[in-house]
């Protein structure tokens, strides 16, 4: 097999992988009592810093022209909100559970480029949306035959959507040809007012208790922000977007295996059947229509999320 190829493969499965971590450094964090709010503040406080070296040792200019500056604040919000309501509904669901429906983000893009874009929707794309339906449904009875919290699903629903957007908007806009980092390290650096905001202009942030847990919030914007970022850059320019943004999948199932393996999550054969289920569902999307300019460079970097 051409090296190349090889190189992108590996760099897709890593750079997806470690998008996967939000749940591994971030729970260790709430257990300690720190809330969304503050454990968001630090993570994207940390990644600016992590961007700007980046994109300083690649030479990335730092100039915005002024019809720049209000699309990238709107973006920074959507970012930010997309960020807030997923690491909100680990208060609610499993990790693992909320990761997969967080993977929908392809699908609305489509639905969304079909509905406001008149993109050609066809039946495979409905039959898709009808099969995340299915697998979504699966998932709400938990161990026990227990409902999972809807205000969960909520959240990551709402998650999916603002990222779904913000894909869409970065597409649609006059920044869609600004280098990735430079875009993700703005999205962040506007986005992060949220946080300072929520907190009392910083007043009630609350600052990790112990030196690993001061890793654990570097290790948030390290691994599934600057790593997966890098990574997946890397993956797209070997192999192209579409097989880079199907390696996307193992975002949910790193999660998966995180929530089960680190921190007990239980999950029955019908959880599994549905995260089966969504995940086809958004492959069928990815595969069938290529998403290539609009999953060009934001493959699930929330993560950034």
């Amino acid at each position: 097999m051409d090296s190349a190829i090889v190189k992108g493969y590996t760099f897709g499965i890593i750079g997806s992988a470690c998008y996967g971590l939000n749940p591994l450094f971030a729970l260790p964090l709430y257990k300690a009592g720190m809330g969304p709010d503050s454990v968001l503040f630090f993570r994207y406080a940390f990644a600016i810093g992590m961007l700007a070296v980046l994109m300083k040792v690649r030479g990335c200019s730092f100039a915005l022209k002024r019809q720049e500056v209000l699309p990238l604040m709107a973006l920074g919000i959507l970012f930010s909100l997309s960020s807030l309501t997923l690491f909100e509904s680990y208060n609610y669901l499993d990790a693992g559970i909320a990761s997969t429906i967080l993977f929908l983000y392809p699908l609305m893009v489509a639905v969304i480029m079909a509905l406001f874009f008149h993109e050609r929707a066809g039946m495979l794309t409905f039959f898709a949306i009808v099969l995340s339906f299915v697998g979504i449904s699966m998932l709400s009875k938990g161990v026990g035959g227990q409902t999972i919290n809807l205000f969960g699903v909520g959240l990551v629903v709402i998650s999916s959507l603002t990222y779904a957007i913000y894909i869409v908007w970065v597409n649609r806009s006059n920044v869609k040809h600004m280098p990735t980092e430079k875009l993700t390290f703005y999205s962040i650096l506007f986005g992060i007012s949220i946080y300072v905001v929520r907190t009392g202009f910083l007043t009630e942030l609350q600052v990790p208790p112990t030196p690993l847990l001061w890793m654990d919030a570097l290790s948030l914007a390290f691994f599934p922000t600057m790593i997966a970022l890098v990574f997946i850059t890397f993956s797209i320019h070997y192999i192209g977007s579409t097989p880079a943004s199907i390696l996307g999948a193992l975002e949910p199932v790193t999660a998966l295996c995180c929530g089960v393996m680190v921190f007990g999550e239980q999950l029955t054969s019908r959880n599994v059947l549905g995260i089966f289920l969504v995940l086809a569902s958004v492959m069928l999307i990815v595969a069938a229509r290529p998403l290539t300019q609009l999953v060009k460079r934001h493959i699930p970097h929330h993560h950034g999320r």
